[in-house]
């Protein structure tokens, strides 16, 4: 069964993301910009559904299904982002080549606390696929997402060669290799799902790739930060989620309800522990709603 929440430009559909693509309620040829960031297939848990399936091919032939659907929402002039886990990138750059222009191919790079791997070298980026309909016909909007030239801006370079000579140009285009820290538990930003992705990572995506007022679909919404951006950024968005917990983070981040099945809308609160700097005593810790405990050899660490 689908549900769907509308408010304004912003819309919510939960259910199966086949199902959605599959019934009438999101045209052929109306989507300006996809962002897919669907289950990598590396036993991740999202309240209760597991991240994993019992091959390699069968993982695929769900990928191929939906992106097959999705591919035909956009217009001819539209674009898509899909992300991928190291693993499975090469599967889905095979099979999107066939099917649809691929016009880069992303890292996304991040420094990463604790212990990667043992036996190997761990993983400290994420792969993403750039594509268009037509690499003749797209939106790139390049000055919305200049970033400032480290050699330009920091030595204030001249350049001799014109005439009369004048600094090196400090702005330029991102190259394909993006550093943009992970969301961590502190964060303001930060909602509960074990895979969410940062607001400047979409704010990129967005910006270069749609207009005022383009319609953007999200098919795997999560914690909806694609959504939010897209309000923020004065665009329109249609997102997809099947997990009914994440569909009442986007009901409360795009202000669609302020209660789901009576009960309010809150961002859950984050019980960490930190120190109390207001407190003349150094040798005490406080916890949010806790009573202050003095330091011990058992809890000096969690601070």
């Amino acid at each position: 069964m689908i549900k769907r929440f509308t408010k304004g430009d912003h819309s919510i559909f939960h259910g199966d993301i086949v199902e959605v693509l599959k019934s009438s309620h999101i045209k052929n040829g109306t989507v300006d910009l996809i962002f897919a960031d669907p289950p990598y297939n590396i036993g991740k848990n999202f309240n209760g559904r597991k991240d994993r399936w019992s091959s390699r091919a069968v993982y695929m032939k769900w990928c191929k299904e939906w992106l097959e659907l999705a591919i035909a929402k956009l217009k001819p002039t539209g674009s898509m982002y899909v992300m991928a886990a190291t693993q499975f990138f090469p599967d889905f750059d095979l099979l999107l080549r066939s099917r649809i222009e691929i016009l880069s191919r992303i890292v996304w790079a991040y420094d990463s606390s604790g212990v990667q791997a043992k036996n190997n070298y761990g993983s400290l980026y994420e792969p993403i696929l750039y594509c268009v309909k037509d690499k003749y016909n797209y939106v790139f909007n390049s000055q919305d997402i200049l970033i400032t030239t480290k050699t330009g801006a920091e030595r204030r370079l001249i350049d001799y060669r014109s005439n009369p000579p004048k600094p090196y140009n400090n702005t330029k285009v991102p190259g394909n290799v993006w550093h943009f820290s992970r969301v961590r538990y502190r964060m303001e930003e930060y909602e509960v799902h074990p895979t969410q992705k940062p607001k400047v990572l979409l704010e990129r995506i967005i910006k270069a790739s749609s207009r005022k007022k383009s319609l953007v679909l999200d098919l795997f919404a999560g914690t909806f930060t694609t959504s939010t951006v897209a309000k923020e950024q004065n665009r329109k968005s249609i997102a997809i989620e099947i997990d009914e917990d994440f569909v009442k983070i986007g009901l409360r981040r795009l202000e669609i309800r302020r209660s789901y099945k009576f009960q309010k809308l809150e961002k859950q609160k984050k019980p960490y522990i930190k120190k109390n700097k207001k407190s003349e005593d150094e040798n005490v810790i406080i916890s949010k709603g806790a009573k202050i405990l003095p330091i011990t050899k058992k809890n000096r660490k969690i601070v």
